[in-house]
């Protein structure tokens, strides 16, 4: 058959045809469709593709199956771009009782299940080197290939059918070798670095192929890691941050016990260095944040973004606080909230002494969280005894604030001394210190009265003692007369509270004397009138 060669195709500036026009035309739709609109001389024509599916590769398979009568031998490494070809160039009618391009390579798809590992991953390689991937072909491989990996996690939780005879038959994993493979079987992770080879893009597209066959996520997650760090190695920057912003959003869609707080914080390191973008940074803060119970004080210490002059990023460890107390509202959970606390309070004291930490910050720090995250402010109060300590030039106002976020009546008998004799603490500090224990020493001291017990023991004192002995001497001689209380065995509960506050009272009346004590040095050296300082405490902390 003689052939002319009336057409000239410039593919994306790469390379020159020159073709038949009508045997071309015959099997493609958008020339055909070209042609037949076009009103002018049809000789020496000159057509120019610009984004040709692969280039002069591409037109040159499509040129052989047009000049073989329609015709071409099919390949798991020639389809993707073969499929690409015919939906660019519309051959999808038939011609002269001939399957046209794309029948023959969705009948031949039909077959994927034959094909091997190696041949679904090279498909897919070869999708993602397009610039338009076939979705067809690619939804086809993703789904036969997760077929696969189902079996290999059976295979790896049922050791009597991980022989490799039958592994090796089930999956046709024909590029393993034979110790990859045994490998494979102990753990069933062997697929985590055949799928390297894949795009972050991809990577992404898999993931929600498994989520839908409701793969586990531990395992999704695992894999995710893993890939970022296998692939950071090797990339380039902007790499780095299409790999890192891919992981973080997939990551979002897993359930939250599926990923650990350090590995979470090990992805924000990296992110940290890579300007990320910000929706998804905000999205893996939220992650961190609500599994912030769980995170650790060196995951929080973080280095201040640059242009910054204080040593620690205090503002991000704000959003994880601010983060996990919104994914809590819903469900409190006083545990999580204690664990919180403490790990702030570790935090507090240690960026306490950086010069550069705005008191606002340090307050902020303090205020995060609820009042009744903490049992205790002993902790606290070390950390803004600290903070005070190094910021020398503190004015007393801001002082103030910041003693203000402090629970004197949260603080230890201990630390309460401790506070009453700190002259870095403005005045009222130490008063509130002061009058929060001597109203909890009178408190017990009353509860220790309403006791039944006690009550009758100091009846049967009172009537065989000296009717002047001072409150002092009166309770002790209670306590030591209670030792010798009888109580019945059916009274457990009552004799251990009892006891409880026999101990308590014992305490408080050693250290009551020293509190009457310094309570009169303080006001002695820091009050001029004791009734009006007193009456603007509640003033000083709204």
């Amino acid at each position: 058959m003689e052939v002319c060669c009336n057409l000239e195709v410039d593919v994306n500036g790469e390379q020159i045809f020159f073709v038949d026009k009508k045997t071309v035309a015959s099997y493609c739709g958008k020339l055909s469709t070209l042609f037949g609109r076009s009103k002018g001389s049809l000789r020496n024509l000159k057509v120019i593709f610009q984004g040709f599916p692969g280039g002069a590769e591409g037109f040159e398979l499509m040129l052989k199956f047009c000049y073989n009568n329609g015709n071409l031998e099919m390949s798991p490494s020639n389809v993707p771009l073969l499929y690409s070809v015919a939906e660019f160039m519309e051959m999808n009618s038939s011609i002269s009782g001939t399957q046209n391009l794309q029948e023959q390579i969705e009948k031949f798809l039909e077959d994927i299940s034959d094909w091997t590992w190696s041949e679904l991953l090279n498909a897919l390689k070869r999708c993602q080197d397009l610039c338009n991937s076939p979705l067809v072909v690619v939804d086809k491989c993703l789904d036969c290939l997760l077929g696969r990996l189902n079996l290999a996690v059976e295979a790896s939780s049922c050791p009597s059918t991980s022989s490799p005879d039958s592994w090796a038959l089930r999956v046709s994993c024909d590029t393993k070798s034979s110790e990859s493979l045994k490998t494979g079987f102990s753990n069933g992770l062997w697929w985590f670095d055949e799928l390297l080879v894949l795009t972050p893009d991809f990577v992404k597209m898999i993931v929600q192929f498994m989520l839908k066959r409701s793969f586990d996520e531990v395992v999704v997650s695992k894999f995710l890691i893993y890939y970022q760090k296998s692939k950071l190695s090797t990339a380039t920057r902007d790499e780095k941050r299409k790999i890192v912003e891919v992981v973080i959003e997939t990551l979002y869609v897993l359930e939250q016990n599926s990923i650990s707080c350090k590995s979470l914080f090990s992805i924000l390191r990296v992110g940290l260095g890579l300007n990320i973008d910000k929706c998804i940074r905000n999205k893996l803060e939220k992650m961190i944040g609500a599994r912030l119970d769980r995170g650790s004080l060196d995951n929080l210490l973080l280095p201040s973004p640059s242009g910054m002059n204080y040593l620690y990023d205090v503002n991000l460890v704000l959003r994880f606080v601010k983060a996990f107390l919104h994914e809590k509202t819903s469900r409190t959970c006083p545990m999580a909230l204690r664990r919180v606390a403490r790990l702030m309070d570790l935090y507090m004291a240690e960026v306490a002494p950086d010069p550069c930490l705005k008191p606002s910050k340090f307050l902020a720090l303090a205020k995060a969280l609820p009042e009744y995250a903490r049992s205790s402010h002993d902790d606290m109060y070390r950390a803004v005894d600290m903070y005070i300590e190094v910021h020398t030039e503190m004015t007393e106002e801001e002082k103030v604030k910041i003693c203000c976020a402090l629970n004197y009546e949260k603080l230890s008998v201990e630390t309460s001394l401790n506070l009453s004799k700190n002259t870095r603490f403005p005045s009222m500090s130490s008063l509130q210190a002061l009058v929060s224990e001597q109203v909890k020493l009178k408190s017990l001291l009353q509860t220790a009265k309403n006791s039944k017990s006690i009550t009758r023991s100091c009846h049967e004192l009172d009537e065989c003692g000296d009717k002047s002995t001072d409150r002092a001497e009166t309770v002790n001689r209670v306590v030591l007369y209670a030792e010798k209380l009888d109580f019945p065995d059916d009274d457990e509960k009552l004799k251990a509270h009892v006891q409880g506050i026999q101990w308590r009272v014992m305490e408080l009346e050693r250290v009551c004397t020293k509190l009457e004590a310094q309570m009169g040095k303080v006001m002695k050296s820091r009050v001029t009138s004791s009734h009006s300082e007193l009456k603007s405490l509640p003033w000083l902390c709204s």
